[in-house]
Parts: structure tokens; sequence; C-alpha cells
């Protein structure tokens, strides 16, 4: 998986797939696996299917970041993926931003 990215000083934005369930899961977690910063903020804008297993992924994520001093948040103006958070109280683990500036200024 190779997803689009920007780097703002010690942060890196990515921008996550269309997808992000079952299929995806692996290959994403490989990609933020590699990336060269731990602070880390996801771009769900262009994500239309968000499933369980996508969430759960983005929860492993963060773990694996914190435990080597990084972080990961979350950056959308899409209202679904907001309901989604919202619903599932993930917006009480992973911090939610209205857009990637926010999301990127948070870490500093």
């Amino acid at each position: 998986m190779n997803l689009p990215t920007e780097i703002f000083g010690e942060v890196i934005v990515v921008h996550t797939p269309e997808e992000l369930g079952s299929e995806q899961a692996g290959e994403f977690e490989s990609f933020i696996a590699t990336l060269e910063r731990g602070n880390v903020v996801l771009d769900l804008d262009n994500t239309e299917m968000l499933d369980s297993v996508g969430l759960t992924c983005l929860l492993e994520a963060q773990e694996k970041l914190r435990n080597e001093d990084g972080d990961i948040k979350i950056a959308t103006t899409n209202a679904t993926n907001h309901k989604i958070l919202e619903i599932t109280r993930l917006d009480r683990q992973l911090e939610v931003f209205e857009s990637v500036l926010d999301a990127v200024k948070s870490f500093q």
C-alpha cells in the first residue's frame, strides 16, 4: 500500500484510502509502521468506507506509535466518519480535528 503523505516538521500527514476495512487493514498497518515520523495525522476525508476492522486498525496503530513516543490524530470534515467515531466512542480515544492543519498544530 502506498498512500499520499505530506510532511510538516516532525509530523507526517497520511491521506487514508477510500476503503479502510478488513481487506486493507494489514497493508495499512504495515504502511504506518514504515513511516519516518512518530507523530501522524490521518486525513480521513476521502475514506468512504470505514468498518470495525478499520477502526481497530486505527487504535492498534495509535498504540504502536505511543509505545515509540509518537501518536496518531485524526482530521476529517466527512460527517459520516465523524458520526462513526462518535457512535463507537473512538472520538474519546483518538483526538479528532476538523482540519489537517489543526491536527498538525496540536502536536506542537
